[in-house]
């Protein structure tokens, strides 16, 4: 079986995250992807270390793991954009693509002939995703775009974090650079759909995604809870705004997470953990009872949770199926046997170590299922192959184009 995107061909400009997140995805699904990159240098990414990938022999390699994440199955080309000759390199191998990723400042292809007018001209349906900050337009558009920034602006930071009465209280980034990885995949969908609409109109178009953009959408229940109260959402921890109870609990030997959904899951709860007459409780009866009562009714699950160890009260809560879980590290999370049933890890050998392994894709297509065509490239690695194979270089042109440091 071939993959869902299998001979669509994609140039990705793209470095850092949100791009190659997006290109990662695409090539999971059978894309061609080629990653041009800076000669000598590459993306940013592959200085981001430590830690790097160990050599098969256990020693470092210089092969960074930030990088290794988000750029496997794809081919790396180093061209010299600057350059006359590479800009030109660039703009024949858009001339033949279905699909370009940049996230370059809004405007600064431009200065090299390979913006959207220039790639459009020359290719009426090539699909052109530009990932920024903060849009093509607006106040910002100019302003470079930082996860960290957008998390803050865009007010996910405002709702992440412990309550500022409680210690260690205040505003939080998120563990992973959230904004970039969702703007990742709506970018992902943006291709996908301008890929369809391409059937029917036989043009490509412009994606237009900005980092903030994707945040302010993905505050969810949070932005309309503002909307509909005129109240700015505070920080609540790990409790939820809307569901009590659904946050963490100490036990006597640690934390665990109960999520609990609605009211029936709440009477099955306080049965299982022997305080049935909490359920009764007019305050507590309902949702919207104990979100008023919040923490009356935490209170006292809490006291009561701490007469004993975590192991027992996940299995009573888990027999009446009232969602439950350990707070596990990421160790603990990918040993888990629901990672090895999904096939979340996978091994994909590298040139410097047969026994590389990565997370791998949650996508599963009964039909046309994901193949790990490749570890992440080495810089450069395919440069020669693309010039001769896909662009029909020979060996003098591109051995004068090494001499001259277009490409590496």
């Amino acid at each position: 079986m071939t993959g869902a995107l299998a001979g669509i061909r994609v140039l990705d400009l793209s470095r850092v995250l949100a791009g190659p997140w997006c290109g990662q995805i695409l090539a999971d699904l059978g894309a061609d992807v080629v990653k041009v990159e800076r000669p000598r240098t590459g993306d940013d990414t592959r200085g981001w270390g430590p830690p790097y990938m160990a050599t098969e022999d256990g020693e470092p390699s210089d092969q960074a793991s930030y990088y290794q994440s988000t750029n496997r199955g794809k081919r790396s080309v180093t061209i010299d954009i600057t350059d006359p000759r590479g800009q030109e390199l660039v703009r024949t191998l858009a001339a033949n693509a279905d699909v370009l990723i940049e996230n370059y400042k809004s405007g600064s292809l431009g200065k090299y002939g390979l913006g959207y007018a220039d790639l459009n001209a020359l290719n009426p349906r090539l699909i052109y995703c530009s990932i920024t900050g903060f849009g093509q337009t607006g106040p910002r558009a100019a302003e470079p775009g930082y996860d960290f920034i957008v998390q803050a602006l865009g007010g996910l930071m405002s709702i992440t974090g412990e309550r500022d009465s409680r210690p260690g209280g205040g505003p939080q980034k998120v563990g992973v650079a959230v904004a970039d990885l969702m703007t990742g995949l709506y970018a992902t969908i943006a291709i996908q759909a301008a890929l369809i609409a391409r059937q029917t109109s036989g043009r490509g178009q412009h994606c237009d995604m900005a980092l903030f953009d994707v945040q302010v959408a993905t505050l969810g229940n949070q932005a309309m809870n503002y909307l509909a109260t005129g109240r700015a959402p505070a920080r609540q921890g790990n409790a939820h705004v809307n569901i009590v109870p659904y946050q963490v609990f100490d036990a006597s030997d640690g934390s665990f997470v109960i999520a609990c959904g609605n009211d029936s899951q709440f009477v099955a709860l306080c049965a299982a953990i022997g305080l049935p007459e909490l359920a009764s409780d007019p305050r507590f009866k309902r949702n919207c009872d104990r979100v008023v009562h919040r923490e009356l009714v935490s209170a006292a699950l809490q006291d009561h949770f701490r007469r004993a160890p975590v192991a027992p009260w996940i299995s009573k809560i888990e027999a009446v199926g009232v969602p439950v879980g350990p707070i596990n590290d990421i160790a603990q999370a990918l040993a888990e046997p629901q990672v090895a049933a999904r096939d979340m890890l996978v091994a994909i050998p590298h040139p410097q170590n047969p026994d590389f392994r990565m997370t791998g894709s949650p996508i599963k297509l009964s039909d046309t299922p994901v193949a790990y065509a490749a570890p992440p490239p080495l810089l450069g690695q395919h440069t020669q192959e693309v010039l001769r194979n896909d662009l029909g270089l020979s060996d003098s042109d591109i051995a004068a184009l090494i001499a001259d440091q277009v490409v590496t």
